[in-house]
């Protein structure tokens, strides 16, 4: 292997390591995470029209947990 090979390879075995930390959440870091705006969907209206959506269009019973096909009509 040549030492540009070996320098990328090293790079990528470590940069997800920059991602970890070690230390844990404090207390008072707790509010900046329970805002509104952190949530993975802070409208629920919308996640709830998005989610009708996607069923609608996959056409399962399931809906996103399954997979399955249609033509996408409503």
């Amino acid at each position: 292997m040549s030492k540009a090979t070996r320098r990328a390879l090293l790079c990528l075995l470590v940069l997800p390591l920059a991602a970890c930390s070690l230390q844990p959440v404090q207390p008072w870091q707790r509010g900046n995470l329970a805002k509104p705006e952190m949530a993975w969907e802070p409208d629920p209206l919308v996640a709830g029209y998005r989610r009708h959506v996607q069923f609608s269009k996959e056409a399962a019973t399931g809906g996103p947990v399954l997979g399955g096909g249609g033509c996408g009509c409503n």
